[in-house]
């Protein structure tokens, strides 16, 4: 089972990186990424500290890969735990995801659930209101990159 979680991570880490790519069609970010090629960065999963997730519900963890995603631009794994909601909200910056593991429950504001397991896509455009849970069964792990500060805005219930 072991052997199949890490390909799975190592499968949705490549499909990650090859949709960022493609996704950028900005010259000067090329260029960032061919200078970033010139320097390695390797990081087995034993040696990542997850850590409390600035600015997200109790619960949440990240692992920062690059960036800052309390200042801006940012990189990361992303992990909810099992049984995990969150009610309607939006986020500021445009945020891109690649499900790693688990099954993430994607609600798009008066439209039915999404359930996205390993290997599935997912962008969010600033102010895109939804909700967001991960499935009961297990622990969602997912790769998430944004394009500005990372941030929770709620949508408060219509009063009664």
């Amino acid at each position: 089972m072991r052997g199949k979680n890490f390909l799975a991570f190592a499968v949705s880490c490549l499909l990650a990186v090859a949709v960022l790519a493609q996704g950028s069609g900005d010259k000067k970010m090329m260029s960032s990424t061919k200078s970033a090629a010139a320097k390695a960065v390797v990081w087995p999963a034993a040696d990542m500290k997850w850590e409390d997730a600035p600015d997200a519900p109790p619960g949440v963890k990240m692992v920062r890969l690059w960036g800052d995603s309390t200042k801006g631009a940012f990189g990361a794994l992303e992990k909810f735990p099992a049984g995990f909601t969150a009610p309607l909200h939006s986020h500021s910056a445009q945020l891109r995801s690649v499900i790693v593991s688990g099954t993430l429950i994607h609600g798009p504001e008066g439209k039915p659930e999404v359930r996205l397991g390993p290997g599935s896509y997912l962008v969010l455009p600033p102010g895109y209101r939804h909700t967001t849970a991960c499935d009961k069964s297990s622990d969602c792990v997912f790769f998430m990159e944004g394009n500005g500060k990372f941030d929770i805005k709620m949508v408060e219930a219509p009063a009664k």
